[in-house]
């Protein structure tokens, strides 16, 4: 059974063994005091303002590094039941060391804010605190924090329950002690003791409590070594030796009244009155019970509920029942609602009430003493069930873990056999090895060859598509030529109406010098003429193009007299346009006279190659188009604009590339199609586009077997 201790051992003890950078597992592991909210651990703290904390705790001149003061605060408002106190002492802490404080300030700081956790009753949340500071000392190699940080983990595991675990981190406390030659021994060697008493292994937990009453003795700690002594005597009475119980008690109370402890005096009387009555000797124990009482009185303590309960226990076996019950009831009205002194002075209660023959009260209180005893067990099951919870969470990270640590130990042993078979044949495989690097090299440098020649190959095609679009265009050196060697005023026009040829007489009609040295070629017709004349113009433009029929319309030139056009194809399939001009006058006008088209004879072939020709036409202008708009992700007006081949033109307040549509269909592809256009605009797209492999090896084939009919006819 293990040791029964309250509220007031926990404080005193706890401040002692907080200063001393251990937790006293005994008097933690039954404490159930009604704790607040428990935070996580991760939630944000609130920022502290460093001047306003240095006001608070007078630190005007402490230095940025120098926290024991605010430690020293934490302690002392901890210690005195403020624990939201001494979570703001912390915070100050951690706001006057700064951002730029170094690991032993962090360490210092998650183990502390570990210990208020553990006050709170958050003992999970206080072992996460803990495990972080002993992962902060075990990576800068800090022996003695390592030592303090096992310490506090063992004793939060003992507080969960897990008995196992709280051994294993408390001689892992003692191993790290031992290798860093740490005087302070006794402490963890306690708390190991007390785990073995837990366990029910009596030996272990003797040999140990004398190791640590050893330690004790040997640096002159007799306060601790007391406190061994009563670990002793409440072993020896557990295992039905009251008189040596009693003689260890003795030996521990000398030893605090030698070291002038009278806190622990106090719950000492109550466990020596224990002893008495577990021997019978009920006056005996009223006279250690009262010798305790005078003992709280004359320190002004209210005396523990233990010993409230020893002297209650002596009254009512001395026939005094009564009073009894009325020290009872005063005890029991200072208790906190979950103190786990309550169920046991609740029975005392029902045993005073009986022995009044006050049954009734006897059976109420009977079954409020067994209420309070199952209130702690479900507080105590409820803290074990979330450290289960935690341990199986932990559980089920640690499988996923070892399951990849198994995974790579057999690839490590694969790797290991692989490196054997290597060294058997050394030779061959450095010789394959060397070999293989010559083939990877070789086949980098062929790799690069390759695309260095595809890049050379590309921009020939592209230097020869451009060269191949600008053949395709007018000659404009030849229509110079043949329009000068007329007397009739005659201009070629490209699709766009920008002069491209003009004669002499032309230039003159329309205020010019015009010719092959003129400033006609070059320029827009549009440029001038006014703007009426433009607009008939723009428009004879688009109906030529919707019908292939010659256009006649009048206009009057800037600066000049009134003059009659037509315009008409070339019929070379170039998309140029022939624009005839002469003065109008009323016999002109009546005999219309219009100049020959420009036209080199060819052979058009039979109707079935015509038609395959047409087809041929608009499946080059679709893929074309296609190519375009996959590489560039624009459309069609774009393509015509981009290229100025085709004439943009605005229908219904909308742009439209009218004349390229027609080409997009076999139904409305013109019955003398501008051949050489729809071949520029492959080559457009071929030479400017980022093209995909297949795309442009599609495009060139419809190229291809465009030319393969105009080579076939003569067209080019």
């Amino acid at each position: 059974m293990a040791e029964d201790r309250g509220s007031p051992w926990r404080r005193a003890a706890v401040w002692v063994a907080m200063c001393g950078g251990w937790l006293p597992a005994p008097a933690l592991a039954q404490a159930t005091d009604l704790a607040p909210a428990c935070k996580p651990v991760d939630a944000p703290t609130v920022r502290a303002d460093p001047q306003a904390c240095r006001r608070r705790y007078l630190l005007q001149g402490v230095r940025e590094s120098d926290l024991q003061t605010l430690y020293r605060a934490a302690d002392a408002k901890r210690s005195g039941g403020d624990l939201d106190g001494a979570g703001d002492a912390l915070d100050c802490a951690q706001a006057v060391a700064g951002a730029a404080a170094g690991w032993p300030t962090d360490y210092e700081l998650v183990r502390r804010r570990g210990v208020l956790d553990y006050y709170r009753e958050c003992t999970a949340e206080a072992l996460t605190r803990f495990r972080r500071a002993l992962h902060l000392a075990q990576r800068h190699e800090d022996r003695a924090a390592e030592a303090k940080s096992w310490n506090n983990v063992g004793s939060a595991l003992r507080r969960l329950g897990d008995y196992r675990g709280a051994l294993q981190a408390f001689l892992a406390s003692l191993r790290v002690q031992r290798d860093a030659r740490d005087p302070a021994l006794g402490p963890v060697l306690n708390n190991i003791a007390d785990i073995y008493r837990d366990l029910g292994d009596t030996g272990n937990a003797e040999r140990h409590y004398q190791q640590a009453l050893s330690e004790f003795r040997r640096i002159g700690n007799k306060i601790e070594a007391a406190h061994v002594l009563q670990s002793l005597g409440a072993l020896a009475l557990e295992a039905g030796d009251p008189a040596g119980a009693e003689r260890l008690l003795e030996q521990a109370l000398a030893g605090y009244v030698e070291g002038g402890e009278r806190t622990y005096q106090l719950r000492l009387h109550a466990e020596l009155a224990r002893v008495a009555l577990a021997r019978d000797d009920a006056v005996k124990a009223r006279r250690w019970s009262e010798r305790g009482l005078a003992l709280a009185v004359a320190a002004g303590a209210r005396p523990p509920a233990p010993l409230q309960l020893q002297a209650a226990r002596a009254a009512r076996l001395l026939g005094e029942p009564r009073a009894a019950l009325v020290r009872v009831k005063d005890a029991l009205a200072q208790l906190p609602a979950q103190d786990s002194d309550r169920p046991a002075l609740l029975a005392e209660l029902a045993a005073d009430h009986e022995a009044l023959g006050e049954w009734p009260q006897a059976l109420a209180a009977l079954r409020e003493s067994e209420n309070a005893a199952r209130r702690l067990r479900e507080a105590r099951y409820d803290r074990e069930m979330k450290w289960m919870q935690l341990r199986f969470e932990t559980a089920e990270r640690d499988r996923t873990i070892a399951a990849l640590a198994a995974e790579n130990r057999l690839r490590a042993a694969s790797l290991r056999q692989r490196t054997l078979a290597l060294w058997l044949t050394a030779v061959s495989a450095v010789a394959a090895v060397l070999g293989l690097i010559v083939f990877f090299l070789r086949r980098q440098q062929r790799a690069r060859l390759a695309e260095a020649a595809r890049q050379a190959r590309l921009a020939e095609e592209v230097d020869y598509y451009r060269r191949a679009a600008a053949d395709l265009g007018v000659d404009r050196t030849r229509l110079q030529a043949a329009l000068d060697s007329r007397e009739d005023a005659v201009l070629i026009l490209d699709a766009g109406g920008q002069v491209v040829a003009a004669n002499r007489s032309a230039g003159r009609l329309l205020g010019q010098t015009g010719g092959a040295d003129g400033a006609l070629p070059g320029r827009a017709l549009g440029e001038l003429l006014d703007e009426p004349a433009a607009a008939a113009l723009a428009q004879a433009l688009a109906r030529l193009e919707e019908s292939s029929a010659p256009q006649r319309f009048e206009f009057r030139p800037r600066d000049g007299e009134r003059l009659q056009a037509r315009l008409s194809e070339t019929g070379q399939g170039e998309g140029s346009v022939v624009l005839g001009l002469q003065p109008l006058a009323a016999e002109a006008a009546a005999a219309d006279p219009a100049p020959a088209p420009i036209e080199v004879e060819h052979d058009a072939g039979d109707e079935e190659m015509r038609s395959s020709f047409r087809r041929a036409l608009v499946e080059l202008m679709l893929a074309v188009v296609e190519a375009w708009e996959r590489s560039t992700g624009q459309g069609r007006l774009e393509l015509a604009e981009k290229s100025r081949i085709w004439r943009v033109t605005v229908d219904d307040g909308r742009l439209r590339a009218r004349a390229m549509e027609r080409y997009l269909s076999l139904a409305k592809l013109p019955r003398q199609p501008r051949w050489r256009d729809v071949l520029r605009s492959g080559y457009y797209v071929l030479a400017e586009c980022p093209l995909e492999e297949a795309v442009r090896s599609e495009l060139q084939r419809h190229v291809d077997a465009v030319l393969t009919y105009t080579r076939r006819h003569a067209l080019v």
